[in-house]
């Protein structure tokens, strides 16, 4: 019997043959991933925990945990925490909101295709050349960045500027003040006298179309005349003299401040000249361009200094990824079943208890997707950090996958540290990716 029992447990040969074929041609077709996978996944992964234990010169010094200590004492990697501690809080849910916002709104209205495609076009094009696009956007000289100029146009409709706004006297010995207080003549004027006040540093674009020729008053008792001129001649020419070929000032305030402390104010005319008359014979009286003429145009806020970057930031990752969540909450919200929208306005619910109560509890599986992509996505954030913060402001801007390449290729060189950036960032994404798995099997 035992005998027997033995021989029965043989496989016999033609059930050998049916486990190959099962098995064996799986087998052949998955042998080249599982290859390429242990070459550039496994063994990479292998190798970099391995070599978070060692220091900068390779495996010939054993430090121990010392570079994953450094992630919570070294100041550079502190922010670089922080900054991904405020990417997660900040953008996975802004993009999942005005996705889901944007696809509700886009079913009312008619040019939804066309809105569609303009808010996922973003995401045809790199996150490097998008950090690219909103650098140039946020430049803080008006005259290079949409968002100051756009700001400056609002800005100086209710508050003009001047109009030499970047005026300076032509004789700096002859006046004093400062573009913030205004110039002033050093030395008094009396009635029966002309001021005269040459101004630098105009571009002929800003010279008002309506300046005419600059001419020198002629005097008068009773009276203080002078004149405001672009005091510049092509090839050469005498500071503080009025010649041929320099254009007056017009509309400039010019101020005359009397022995008894008051101020009276005038503006010039096409040729620059202005007079103020009835003046007391024997007073002193000293003459000015008010301040008001060189107010600067608002320029808007530093939007790639060091306190705006990461806002600046967050908001280009949202734009890009913003037509992503669109799209995907849109095909979750045209496969959701229309009868109970309308069985719950039919029972008298407002469109703001449908959207709370019915849509977005049908949409929370395809909610979370977005989510939790994003927030894989935020945690190793990268290339837009180089191509938008400057350089002046990398260190403020950074986040830890920044922090990894600078440390192991930005010329430091310490590929343990970098190392184990990566390990720790690597360990960051376990308990998302298992989340997720987890949510997909009990979608299965």
């Amino acid at each position: 019997m035992s005998g027997s029992g033995n021989v029965a447990a043989v496989p016999p040969e033609g059930e050998h043959r049916t486990l190959w074929r099962r098995h064996g041609t799986a087998a052949v077709f998955l042998l080249p991933a599982l290859v390429l996978l242990g070459l550039w996944v496994v063994y990479p992964a292998i190798y970099t925990i391995v070599r978070s234990f060692f220091g900068k010169d390779g495996f010939a010094e054993f430090v121990g945990i010392d570079n994953y200590e450094a992630l919570f004492t070294d100041d550079g990697l502190i922010t670089a925490i922080k900054n991904n501690a405020i990417w997660v809080a900040v953008v996975p849910a802004l993009v999942t909101a005005i996705g889901l916002i944007f696809a509700v709104l886009l079913e009312r209205v008619r040019w939804s295709v066309a809105f569609k495609t303009a808010v996922f076009m973003p995401m045809a094009i790199s996150a490097f050349a998008a950090g690219v696009i909103w650098r140039i956007t946020l430049e803080e000289d008006p005259d290079r960045g949409v968002v100051n100029a756009g700001i400056s146009a609002v800005a100086d409709a209710f508050d003009p500027p001047g109009p030499l706004p970047r005026a300076l006297p032509s004789q700096r010995d002859a006046m004093e003040g400062s573009p913030q207080r205004g110039f002033t003549l050093r030395e008094p004027v009396r009635p029966g006298g002309v001021a005269v006040l040459g101004l630098t540093g105009i571009p002929p674009r800003n010279v008002p179309e309506d300046a005419q020729q600059a001419e020198r008053p002629p005097p008068e008792p009773g009276s203080v005349a002078g004149v405001v001129w672009r005091d510049f001649s092509p090839g050469g020419g005498r500071p503080g003299v009025v010649e041929r070929g320099e254009r007056g000032i017009p509309g400039v305030t010019v101020e005359l401040r009397t022995p008894g402390g008051g101020t009276r104010t005038a503006e010039t005319d096409a040729k620059g000249t202005f007079r103020f008359a009835g003046l007391k014979e024997g007073g002193a009286y000293r003459v000015g361009i008010g301040k008001a003429t060189f107010a600067q145009s608002a320029s808007g806020p530093s939007w790639l200094g060091e306190k705006l970057i990461v806002p600046s930031l967050l908001i280009a990752y949202i734009w890009i990824w913003a037509g992503f969540a669109m799209v995907v909450i849109g095909a979750g919200l045209s496969s959701m079943p229309r009868d109970v929208l309308e069985a719950a306005r039919t029972e008298g619910a407002t469109e703001w208890q449908v959207f709370r109560r019915v849509t977005v509890p049908l949409l929370a599986p395809v909610l979370s997707v977005v989510f939790i992509t994003m927030v894989i996505n935020v945690l190793k954030v990268f290339d837009i950090v180089l191509s938008l913060a400057p350089g002046s402001v990398q260190d403020d801007a950074t986040v830890i996958a920044v922090s990894m390449w600078r440390t192991s290729f930005g010329g430091v060189n310490d590929f343990g540290l970098g190392s184990a950036i990566a390990v720790f960032l690597f360990v960051l994404v376990i308990p998302v990716l298992a989340l997720n798995v987890k949510r997909f099997r009990s979608e299965q």
